[in-house]
């Protein structure tokens, strides 16, 4: 092979190279193009039937945005507003979310057009999210460190406001606490995940103390919880208000992961759902009968998933590159 082959050869390939980076690159664009164009310039608003969550994609990740609860893979509407938790009812909605140009958080009480209506410093890292139905109470978790109980490791703070007075509830740590129908105090009790009843004033809880995981209920006005039942984290209530869907530790041991399961109130009687990979996520119910929750694939992005509430079927993907979901006025509660 004479040299002038080798360079023609060499040429060829680096031109062929070439074509292959702008076919890349034009395949690309027009990804890119349909994506965008899978989105829409409809302002952000609570009003349903649509389904609220956190985009995950990179060019709008942290954004809130919604989708049609009858087309949770199509168009979604994009807002400015952008959390690292949000959740929503009721027309109030609540953002987690860092304080603008510092390290530290705070929350954000939002009305149905999307407009900040108070805003309150958090001392730790935002971790859950939750709105009353009627938009009354919102709630929120964050982790902390310095417990001296808790040799540095994190801790959790819980707490409440009363939307319709401005006012601060104080933490779930403040609120007297009976377990298993008797007094009890401790140094390391941890509460996160609350999940209220339709009449505002009632609520569920994850209480920690020593070894335990408890499911609580809560009374807002008498500033009590008690008990309900052992190895029950990041509890969400229902819309007919009769089961507790839940992720518990699996042999009660975090280090091997977490199952979606439904309790049923009544009966005490426990349901695994059918999705076997751990959740690491306080669940939302869509409706009476599907849960959803968020799965995270790494680098920062995440897809919601559903699963129906009775055990059966299989999960779905619902939203890809969400997280944090919320229905928008989901159906009259009792409606099967």
């Amino acid at each position: 092979m004479t040299s002038r082959t080798r360079i023609l050869l060499a040429l060829a390939g680096v031109l062929a190279l070439a074509a292959a980076a702008i076919v890349y690159t034009g395949l690309v664009r027009a990804r890119n193009r349909d994506a965008a164009v899978a989105r829409t310039t409809d302002t952000v608003t609570l009003t349903g039937p649509r389904l609220l969550f956190r985009s995950t994609a990179d060019d709008e990740r942290g954004h809130l945005a919604t989708v049609a609860a009858d087309d949770p893979g199509g168009a979604r509407a994009v807002s400015t507003m952008t959390c690292n938790r949000v959740y929503a009812a009721g027309g109030t909605g609540l953002c987690l979310r860092p304080e603008n140009g510092l390290t530290t958080y705070q929350l954000a009480v939002f009305d149905a057009g999307l407009a900040v209506k108070q805003e309150i410093p958090l001392v730790g890292l935002p971790n859950r999210a939750r709105v009353s139905p009627s938009g009354q109470r919102v709630a929120w978790t964050v982790f902390v460190t310095g417990d001296s109980y808790n040799g540095g490791k994190f801790s959790t703070r819980a707490g409440m406001l009363d939307t319709t007075t401005d006012a601060l509830e104080g933490t779930l740590e403040d609120f007297g606490v009976t377990v298993d129908g008797k007094p009890y105090q401790a140094a390391d009790l941890n509460f996160w995940g609350v999940t209220f009843a339709q009449d505002e004033n009632r609520f569920f809880a994850t209480m920690s103390t020593g070894d335990h995981r408890y499911l609580v209920e809560g009374d807002v006005s008498a500033r009590t919880v008690h008990t309900v039942r052992d190895n029950v984290e990041c509890p969400s209530l229902s819309p007919d208000g009769r089961r507790i869907a839940f992720k518990s530790a699996v042999d009660g041991d975090p280090a091997k992961g977490w199952r979606l399961s439904v309790l049923d109130l009544a009966s005490g009687a426990v349901t695994p759902l059918a999705e076997g990979r751990s959740v690491d996520d306080q669940p939302a119910w869509l409706d009476d009968r599907t849960i959803a929750y968020g799965i995270p694939r790494g680098g920062g992005h995440s897809d919601v998933w559903a699963v129906p509430a009775d055990g059966s079927g299989s999960a779905r993907l619902l939203i890809p590159e969400a997280e944090s979901p919320a229905a928008l006025e989901p159906p009259t509660p009792g409606h099967e």
